[in-house]
Formats: structure tokens, C-alpha cells, sequence
């Protein structure tokens, strides 16, 4: 009888419980479950979404070996449109190397910065940041390059920044400076590229036919 009893008790306390939390609990699975096909058509929308971006941006490629103007306008557009992707990043690098090849080093720079600013990888953003630092000393804007050049940047690319610290100051007529810059450069690398050896060897001589 007392195990009856309990059944009976364990069965009023599960109808009070429902009672008072079944709406509550159906209404969490259904949100759940809701949850979950919106969560299977974000991922299926985001996909798609990175499918069309690639293609939008091979398309812009595919621009780079016909008319100039059409490829220059294709990418700022792509730019504008897609500035969250990464692909942004990658076209602004592409556009900067287009405009390097006509020396407009003024809107070599602009796509720079903007690669700079959408480039989601710090590799990526190191490589246009060096290159916007070059571009600068291009316009004599030296103290500008430095503070390019100030930016945290990943180790592997401290000998490339060192180097072009030392143009900024070598342009300067900072000799002690550069001389320091392009040994920093040397001792960064695993092995010194010959044109950077060059420079120091020619900025060492400089100094003692100037003393």
C-alpha cells in the first residue's frame, strides 16, 4: 500500500510539475528546435555568400588582363561592396601593384592603407604594411614611413622593416641611424640578401670619406 501510495504521489507531483512548467518547456524546445534549422540556414546562406564573393572576385581578376580603367573601377567596387571579406584585402593589393606599375604612387598608397585596414591576417597586413612604407619614402614622406613602420608587425618581417627603416633615415641624412637600422636588418636575417649588405658597405665607406 505504501508503494502505491508513493506512485501515486510521484505521478501528482510530475502532473503539478507540467502544471506549472509544461508551457515553459515547450515553448524551449520549440525555440530550440527553431533555433536549430536557423542556425543550418545561416550556415547555408553564409556559404553561399562566400561562394558568390569568390566568384565576384574572380571576376574582377579576370579584368586585370583586359581594359585598365574597367579593372581599376571592378575592384574599387568589389572593395565597397565586399569590405568585410578578406578578398577586399587581396583586391586592394592587386590594384596597389597595378597603379606601382604606372609609379602613381599617391594611389599606390591609398590601396595600401585600404588593405591595411580589411586584411584579417596579420601576414597579409604586414606585407602592405612594408609596402605602404616604401610607397612613403617614394613621396618623400619619410617620418610618415617611420610611423608605418611603428605598428606591430610579426617577427618574420622585423629584417623588412629594419631595412626600410634604414632608406627613411639614409633619406634623412640620419647616417648613425641607418647604419644601425640596416645591421638590426642583418643580424633579423638568416641570411642577408646581398643589396642590404651593399647598403651598409656603401653607408660604412660614406662615413669615412665624410670624416
Amino acid at each position: 500500500m505504501s508503494d502505491h501510495q508513493t506512485e501515486e504521489q510521484q505521478v501528482e507531483a510530475i502532473k503539478a510539475f507540467w502544471s506549472d512548467n509544461g508551457n515553459a518547456i515547450i515553448a524551449g524546445l520549440v525555440l530550440g528546435f527553431a533555433g536549430f534549422i536557423g542556425y543550418g540556414y545561416y550556415k547555408d546562406n553564409k556559404l553561399q555568400q562566400e561562394v558568390n564573393t569568390s566568384e565576384a572576385y574572380q571576376n574582377v581578376v579576370e579584368l586585370s588582363a583586359g581594359d585598365e580603367k574597367a579593372y581599376l573601377a571592378a575592384g574599387e567596387k568589389f572593395i565597397t561592396e565586399n569590405g568585410e571579406s578578406s578578398y577586399s584585402a587581396l583586391t586592394a593589393l592587386a590594384l596597389a601593384k597595378e597603379a606601382a606599375s604606372h609609379k602613381d604612387w599617391a594611389q599606390v598608397a591609398t590601396y595600401l592603407t585600404t588593405a591595411i585596414e580589411k586584411a584579417d591576417n596579420p601576414g597579409m597586413k604586414a606585407i602592405a604594411t612594408t609596402r605602404l612604407a616604401r610607397v612613403q619614402i617614394e613621396l618623400a614622406q619619410y617620418d610618415n614611413a617611420l610611423t608605418t613602420l611603428a605598428s606591430t608587425l610579426p617577427a618574420s618581417f622585423k629584417a623588412s622593416v629594419e631595412e626600410i627603416k634604414g632608406d627613411a633615415y639614409l633619406k634623412q641624412d640620419k647616417v648613425d641611424l641607418a647604419r644601425n637600422a640596416y645591421q638590426a636588418a642583418i643580424d633579423s636575417s638568416e641570411q642577408a640578401s646581398p643589396a642590404l649588405q651593399m647598403k651598409l658597405d656603401d653607408l660604412a665607406q660614406h662615413i669615412v670619406l665624410t670624416k
